[in-house]
């Protein structure tokens, strides 16, 4: 019993890691940027798509990995240039664009790879077991777990130590103040968009190889990376990942125990959160 639920433990582990790279794209464009981006669930679908199309053709997971995630960051450069750069602080516009590119978005990709559920292979260097309490594991889980970590790490590097984090913080805080003091605004956003959308175009890679892909995933995406953000917090990378193992660990415990009730014990701590800490766990007011 005692193996049963460490091996439960290790899988929402690995989906937390999954649910904490979508996350960091959209807290870094909806908890930073406070722009309203609801479809980042299916720039993560097109990402995994991508990624499994460069694998058919190329037989690389690396170039899967890049090719998926470049290709949603041009996607995210078109998309806040084009778009969302025209109604900047307006939420119910910036909302009703990304809701009408949902839908093209998801018909393109319907038309291009159709309904059926596919998933990227593993690659060879990671398909294999690795015993654990004497038995197997999957490789490709473990190494989710550590690329989780060291793009938290480096994005915590990224916004806390270097000068172009500290322009994005000013940014945030105080657009105009940061303005007068010669900091590109328009520039900033649009590249920190372009991250976001690059996370979320990687994140359907990993999340094609884990599980799969299918018509409808995107919505799923983006709904739990919305209540990791908000159990952790707006703006919050470390509370991302506390979202993220949260959720991870109710979702995978409540499908093994309780599998009838377990997408309601996966939104109660949300639900908790909202109602008792609004600004999630370490959000500021």
């Amino acid at each position: 019993m005692l193996t049963y639920n460490f091996f439960i433990f290790l899988n929402g582990i690995s989906d937390a890691a999954r649910l904490f790279i979508i996350s960091c794209g959209l807290t870094l464009i909806f908890g930073l940027m406070r722009i309203v981006n609801l479809a980042h669930g299916v720039l993560y679908l097109a990402g995994g798509y991508i990624g499994l199309s460069v694998m058919k053709y190329t037989g690389s997971y690396l170039l899967a990995l890049a090719g998926g995630a470049l290709a949603i960051a041009i996607v995210g450069f078109l998309i806040e240039r084009g778009l969302l750069s025209w109604v900047r602080g307006q939420d119910l516009p910036e909302t009703l664009v990304t809701l009408a590119l949902i839908v093209i978005f998801q018909d393109t990709l319907l038309a291009i790879w159709g309904g059926y559920p596919e998933a990227i292979p593993k690659p060879a260097l990671l398909d294999f077991s690795i015993n654990i309490l004497d038995l197997p594991y999957p490789a490709m889980r473990l190494f989710a777990i550590l690329v989780a970590i060291f793009i938290g790490f480096g994005l915590w590097l990224f916004i806390e130590k270097t000068n172009i984090g500290a322009a994005i913080r000013a940014g945030v805080d105080d657009r105009e103040t940061a303005s007068a003091l010669g900091i590109n605004i328009r520039v900033i956003f649009t590249f920190v968009f372009c991250i976001g959308a690059f996370l979320a175009g990687f994140a359907g890679v990993i999340g094609a190889t884990l599980t799969s892909l299918a018509p409808g995933l995107d919505s799923q995406a983006l709904l739990f990376a919305l209540v990791v953000i908000i159990i952790g917090g707006l703006g919050s990378l470390l509370g991302s990942a506390i979202g993220a193992v949260i959720v991870g660990l109710i979702l995978n415990y409540g499908r093994s125990y309780v599998p009838e009730f377990a997408f309601l014990l996966t939104f109660l701590p949300m639900l908790l959160i909202i109602a008792f800490r609004p600004q999630g766990l370490l959000g500021k007011k």
